[in-house]
């Protein structure tokens, strides 16, 4: 059966604002006719010149930490434990189950950024989508961060998900969410003021921690959300295995069936 293929995912690259200052990815880039001093040593004797147009190889120095670029987090990132107590699985544990599976939208890209998504938002959404979710279903929320990215503002765009929206998914069998946005969670700028004026440390990185009750994963910094309809596709999210790390970066993919 014929396939089509939307990619979901950002490309890690220099010069565009997708993580706070500290930390950046940066790629080196080296072309064919700077290389030759690394290809030398292997063949000795050889000269440039003696290589089809004097070029060797093309090669890159990436420095990334492992949540650049679109990613998913392991249940780790969020908490040394997991199920209310269990140890937290790394990315190389990871079922691969979990990432290979039926894909829903929620669209949330009305609500204002730095908004914290109710349980009772994700069920009129899903009422509206006409969609009940499934064990293992792999949900991802299109926020208005989606169209800042490439933005100063992107890490600032964008709702969050809160602990008992996330809870009420994972209570329907989800173990891998996803957004558009930089972070599940809202964005730091705003849950900051929030805190200055609460004092509450319960609304820090909420969405996330919700973990502890249930494990699971999501993913960060997808992309082209808005093309896809809300359900009646697959989503594609294999990890780098990354030993004990956090987090993963990943090519997601929705796929259809033709």
């Amino acid at each position: 059966m014929p396939k089509r293929f939307i990619d979901l995912s950002i490309c890690i690259e220099n010069e565009v604002k997708s993580d706070p200052i500290p930390f950046n990815p940066k790629v080196t880039y080296m072309d064919h006719q700077s290389t030759f001093s690394q290809m030398a040593p292997f063949f000795p004797g050889l000269k440039q010149q003696d290589l089809p147009d004097g070029e060797a190889w093309a090669i890159e120095k990436v420095e990334l930490i492992t949540h650049n670029g679109t990613h998913l987090d392991a249940p780790y990132h969020f908490h040394s434990t997991m199920n209310k107590g269990e140890r937290a699985i790394t990315i190389d544990e990871v079922p691969l189950e979990w990432c290979f599976q039926k894909g829903v939208k929620l669209d949330f890209r009305y609500f204002d950024d730095g908004y914290v998504v109710t349980a009772d938002d994700v069920k009129k959404e899903l009422t509206r989508i006409n969609y009940t979710i499934e064990p293992l279903d792999i949900v991802v929320v299109n926020t208005r961060a989606g169209s800042r990215y490439g933005h100063d503002d992107y890490i600032h765009s964008g709702c969050g998900m809160g602990l008992e929206a996330t809870l009420f998914l994972l209570e329907q069998g989800v173990r891998l969410t996803g957004t558009d946005a930089w972070s599940w969670d809202a964005p730091f700028s705003h849950t900051a003021k929030k805190y200055a004026e609460t004092k509450d440390p319960a609304i820090i990185w909420e969405g996330h921690k919700a973990g502890k009750d249930i494990g699971y994963c999501h993913l960060e910094k997808l992309h082209s959300l808005e093309s896809l309809p809300s359900h009646g596709f697959t989503i594609s999210c294999f990890p780098v295995k990354i030993k004990g790390a956090s987090a993963g970066w990943t090519r997601a993919v929705a796929i259809f069936d033709e």
